[in-house]
């Protein structure tokens, strides 16, 4: 297991902590934003400013219990899986919640070329982790990965979802899209995703190239570290879209399907029509309804 664990650090007890960890055997260097930076061969460890500790590696709830005061309990750490096969594609979604925005599904591929550096970017279900640092390490994730994006954009959603007729069915198409591209580039022999329906209705999705995968979806995937990776990614691309949106219609689209949400759609309409509604949001949502009273 990769563990990641994050915490609120008395910055008063800094200089102790720093000496205990050079006494045996980190190394330091400096990091934007940080005190310092330690590693060894197991974890890091990243003082933040702000007095934020984040530790990072395989032993890092064994971390927290030797070098952090015995009076902080040590942090809930979000567990990472990172060897489920020799080689797996994971796969994960984001937007699929949001009235407005597209729908992105991401694949990443997780082998042994790339297995070390992934887990070395402190990677978690991006639902943990804030857009600023997901902007940051989603560029390191492709760098070193055979990865996948498919992007639905609320036209071409409104229009798939119109002939599809339900939304497992078009997450479904979206994954195994996103698993076909990866094979295209990279053979491989397991894919892994949430599970969201039907394990069938991926299997069903898939083509030519995909017919042959150990497909497994099961609840809580995210704590595998391609699909994490594929989490991130999706995340990122949606945020993106979401900024373009904002600068191309000059209307600031908030996540989810709040009450604030329903007050954009509203100007939205008032300004482009409720026609134009469909090149923004995810009609088949309530929130439709709403934004017609």
């Amino acid at each position: 297991m990769v563990n990641s664990c994050s915490l609120k650090f008395d910055l008063s007890k800094e200089s102790s902590l720093k000496i205990r960890l050079e006494k045996n055997g980190f190394n330091f260097k400096q990091a934007e934003h940080t005190l310092w930076r330690a590693q060894n061969s197991e974890v890091t460890v990243t003082l933040y400013k702000s007095g934020k500790l984040l530790v990072q590696g395989k032993n890092a709830e064994e971390f927290a219990a030797k070098y952090l005061d015995s009076k902080i309990k040590t942090p809930a750490c979000a567990g990472i899986s990172i060897k489920t096969h020799k080689s797996w594609i994971g796969t994960d979604e984001s937007g699929k919640g949001d009235y407005f925005g597209p729908l992105v599904i991401a694949g990443v591929m997780a082998d042994d070329e790339n297995l070390e550096k992934l887990s070395g970017l402190g990677i978690q279900d991006s639902k943990k982790l804030n857009d600023t640092f997901i902007q940051k390490i989603a560029p390191e994730i492709k760098k070193i990965s055979t990865h996948s994006i498919v992007t639905i954009n609320p036209a071409k959603y409104n229009e798939l979802y119109k002939k599809i007729g339900n939304l497992n069915n078009l997450l479904a198409w979206g994954h195994a899209r996103a698993i076909e591209n990866i094979l295209e580039k990279k053979p491989c022999h397991n894919a892994l995703s949430d599970k969201f329906g039907n394990e069938a209705l991926i299997k069903n999705a898939l083509l030519k190239n995909g017919k042959k995968i150990n497909l497994e979806q099961r609840t809580k995937a995210e704590d595998d570290i391609a699909v994490a990776a594929a989490s991130i990614l999706a995340r990122d691309e949606f945020v993106r879209r979401i900024k373009k949106m904002c600068e191309r219609y000059g209307i600031k689209f908030s996540k989810g399907a709040s009450e604030e949400v329903i007050k954009q759609a509203k100007q939205f309409v008032a300004k482009y029509s409720f026609d134009g509604l469909t090149n923004v949001a995810k009609l088949h949502f309530k929130t439709t309804e709403k934004v017609r009273l």
